[in-house]
């Protein structure tokens, strides 16, 4: 998924840096968890995982990617449908993904497309191009599909957040925008114009004790002890949630109310504090005071409101510190104002091993 500061192609050397510098554990709490993309990495190579996230649509993730530690059967839905493949491989996932994507009945009347499509919009003073009309009804009809089949009980929980993050997941691929959702193009991508398809996530199975929250993780990091705690916070004064919002609408489906060009929903309890610099400071400090833990991960990244050597003072006090940089492509979405012209941005690792 296109997402701020997502680590999903540079996990594997992280976590190469990691090892190299003497951090060792078998539990990690990934508190800032995004696109889930650092949790599943480390949920494959068999750790316990621990992740959260103040967004809705993140904890959605979360759910199917790590907390889940399944194989999905579908068993009462399939049995309902009474829906047969053409594919002799289809897992069950995948069949339900078919019916999805061949068996539903068209609406105008969602909240994706009344509100998100030219259509949908062509009478009010602005007109959003965020998907297509068809693509807008597709939303609505799978989202109000999924929502349907949890009331009705043919879904079991961890079913119910597979399916809604294999469309969060999807969604991004037909989206009429650079990057993230604060605004949307003009004129059509070529890849807005394509009919939306949904696609099936990855089903991760470890057998140990995942867990997922959607929760300030302040709120909960002293009641967590794990081997190795990671932060991945937000870089600079852009909030996550108005960057995202049409992601967070479609995770919970709750007709929120809406304002400007770009129809933005509330988020004023979504606020990270890390995106103002002197509250950074305090954050980083409380975590690294109150949270349990052997070993200290932050990414962070040279263009960032908060200074190295601070940092560096900061999480000297608590232990021997390695500082790591190496250089990586830059977000799109990042690339303007003063930075317009730099294709890549330095990653900044402070690898933290706590005095016993």
């Amino acid at each position: 998924m296109r997402f701020i500061g997502n680590k999903q192609n540079i996990i594997e050397k992280i976590y190469s840096l990691i090892n190299i510098n003497n951090v060792k554990g078998k539990s990690f709490f990934d508190v800032f968890a995004g696109t889930s993309s650092v949790g599943k990495f480390l949920k494959k190579q068999g750790f316990a995982v621990y992740s959260s996230d103040l967004l809705y649509f993140s904890y959605v993730l979360q759910r199917a990617y790590i907390q889940n530690n399944s194989i999905p059967q579908f068993e009462k839905l399939l049995k309902e449908l009474n829906f047969h493949s053409t594919s002799l491989f289809s897992t069950p996932l995948d069949l339900v993904i078919e019916f999805l994507n061949t068996n539903l009945n068209l609406t105008k009347e969602g909240f994706i497309y009344k509100n998100y499509t030219n259509g949908g919009t062509e009478n009010n003073d602005i007109q959003r191009m965020f998907f297509t009309d068809e693509n807008g009804q597709i939303i609505d009809s799978i989202r109000q599909t999924i929502e349907l089949w949890k009331t009705n009980n043919l879904v079991s929980e961890d079913e119910y957040y597979i399916l809604i993050a294999c469309l969060i997941e999807t969604v991004p691929f037909y989206a009429n925008i650079s990057g993230v959702y604060s605004a949307f193009h003009k004129k059509w991508d070529s890849r807005a114009l394509k009919k939306l398809v949904l696609r099936p996530i990855e089903i991760i199975t470890n057998n140990k004790n995942n867990q997922s929250f959607n929760i300030n993780s302040l709120e909960i990091i002293d009641k967590i002890n794990t081997d190795i705690i990671y932060l991945d916070p937000p870089y600079n004064h852009r909030q996550y949630a108005p960057n995202y919002h049409i992601l967070e609408t479609i995770a919970k489906y709750d007709n929120p109310n809406i304002k400007g060009v770009a129809g933005l929903r509330s988020y004023e309890n979504q606020k990270s504090n890390f995106c103002n610099k002197e509250n950074a400071y305090i954050e980083l400090r409380k975590i690294a005071t109150n949270a349990k833990y052997s070993s200290l991960i932050l990414s962070y990244n040279n263009e960032g409101l908060m200074d190295s050597e601070i940092i560096l003072d900061i999480l000297k006090q608590f232990g021997k510190v390695q500082f790591i940089e190496f250089d990586y492509l830059r977000f799109k979405s990042n690339n303007h104002g003063i930075n317009q012209d730099k294709k890549t941005i330095k990653e900044q690792l402070y690898i933290l091993n706590k005095y016993e």
